[in-house]
């Protein structure tokens, strides 16, 4: 059975332990995967796992702290890669029978950042097809669930490695994020979850360099080592000609006070049905920060639904255009959500998808003054808690007929205004035992103000102790 102190012990002291011979990275790894063989037969999170060759690689490691090497910030350390991100010589699906035996032979910058940082790759988790959806289900994986409570989903689309961390099977893994598939399992899984400004992390994934919704970003249990996994991935790489050439500093601990700080809140975004357990959750949140020195005021955004279907119309053409011509080929063996995705993508005009880009304009506009006044926002991650697995979003997007948008999540409109770095910390765990998310969204390219305000709540309320039943 697998160590389960040793499963829940953060990235950023596993490494310090490592480096000071004081723990075994064969140990490390071995514990990884002996806790995946416990629980991912109930919550399919992981769809590839290596382990003779991670067991490899960590007597490498272990061989290189007796003999005295410079260590990598993250040596010995398992963490698991989404099956969307390329891994060269190892088959990466995106969820998808269209990809069922592709292997690419290239792996994406930011695995080779984190081998060069001497994490060990255990495996792969599992994403919806092509990452479209806040459900992580896929035609060719099946279900994935939550730990908190397998009936429930851990969101998407990068709810394999939502689950993966949140079960401890490795204290850190890597998402992607293109309407909030980092925030959303990390909201649902008691979570760090990380989208980093736009370039922060160069992203080589896409068949297109100018997607400008597009980020990689952490799933992590504390914010500390969310800090050390951006710390890891950050600064500027040619094959992302939108990657940020100013990496930020991030050496040292990271600041916890904030003390005089002024931050805006709006609850449900002028438009949303927020849950009341969600509500309460938040405001107990907010008292937090302001109980630890910040003044906290409310704000309404002139926002209205449009900002939630605008984003929608946005990913139907990212589909169409990055994935439409595998209806042909896989129909049959697509998800049918993808499918229609794709084919609204086709029906849309050049114009009307232009268009969106002046709504787009529209909202930023209404949005950057808050950020001028105030050091960043806050709002819920989701609307709601987990849902159950057999749901999937478009429950959510039709009219209830009540004045209020249901959709559940609160963050793809912060991926239209992607510049912006955006954080989803655990608000608290509701009466039924799942997690809420607090959302800290921050101006551009001050990723570490939103590190400093989640880990100011994490001081406060603590939440990395927490385990699921699972």
């Amino acid at each position: 059975m697998a160590d389960l102190d040793l499963c829940f012990t953060p990235a950023t002291e596993l490494a310090q332990r490592i480096r000071d011979g004081k723990l075994s990275p064969m140990r490390v790894v071995e514990n990884s995967l002996s806790r995946i063989a416990e629980v991912n037969p109930t919550l399919n999170c992981f769809c590839f796992t290596y382990p003779d060759e991670a067991i490899a690689k960590a007597k490498q490691a272990e061989h290189a702290v007796k003999r005295g090497d410079k260590l990598g910030p993250l040596h010995g350390v398992p963490i698991a890669i989404k099956d969307l991100t390329p891994t060269k010589g190892k088959r990466t699906t995106l969820g998808s029978y269209c990809f069922e035996n592709w292997v690419p032979d290239y792996n994406a910058t930011i695995v080779e950042r984190f081998e060069a940082a001497g994490a060990i790759m255990v495996g792969k988790t599992t994403t919806p097809e092509f990452a479209y959806s806040s459900f992580t289900e896929s035609p060719l994986w099946g279900i994935t669930r939550n730990p908190w409570n397998p009936e429930r989903t851990p969101g998407g689309s990068s709810g394999g490695s939502g689950a993966a961390v949140s079960s401890g099977c490795v204290p850190l893994a890597e998402g992607t994020d293109m309407g909030g598939s980092v925030r959303i399992p990390a909201a649902w899984c008691g979570l760090v979850g990380l989208k980093p400004s736009l370039g922060r992390i160069p992203l080589d994934l896409l068949p297109s360099v100018f997607d400008n919704i597009s980020h990689f970003g952490p799933l992590a249990r504390t914010v500390e080592d969310a800090r050390l996994f951006l710390k890891v991935a950050q600064g500027p790489d040619n094959r992302d000609i939108q990657s940020n050439g100013t990496p930020l500093d991030l050496e040292g601990p990271v600041e916890r006070s904030v003390e005089g700080m002024r931050l805006a809140i709006d609850m449900d975004l002028s438009i949303y049905a927020v849950d009341p357990e969600v509500e309460r959750l938040v405001t107990e949140a907010v008292k937090a920060l302001r109980k630890a020195g910040a003044v906290v005021e409310e704000v309404s955004l002139p926002w209205s639904r449009r900002v939630a279907d605008a984003w929608t119309e946005l990913w139907q053409v990212f589909m169409a255009a990055y994935f439409g011509h595998f209806l042909e080929t896989h129909r049959a063996k697509m998800d049918p959500l993808v499918v229609a995705l794709i084919e609204a993508g086709n029906k849309m005009s050049a114009p009307h998808y232009k268009r969106i880009e002046i709504e787009r304009t529209e909202q930023w506009r209404a949005f950057y003054p808050i950020l001028e006044k105030y050091d960043a926002f806050l709002c819920p991650t989701m609307s709601r808690e987990a849902p159950p697995v057999r749901e999937d979003d478009t429950l959510y997007y039709k009219d209830w007929g009540d004045g209020r948008y249901h959709g559940l999540d609160m963050t793809a409109q912060f991926n239209s205004i992607a510049p912006c770095p955006a954080l989803s910390v655990p608000a608290g765990w509701t009466q039924g035992g799942l997690p809420v998310g607090l959302q800290i969204v921050g101006p551009r390219w001050r990723d570490d103000i939103v590190l400093q305000i989640g880990a100011a709540l994490e001081q406060a309320r603590p939440w990395a102790a927490k385990r699921p039943p699972i």
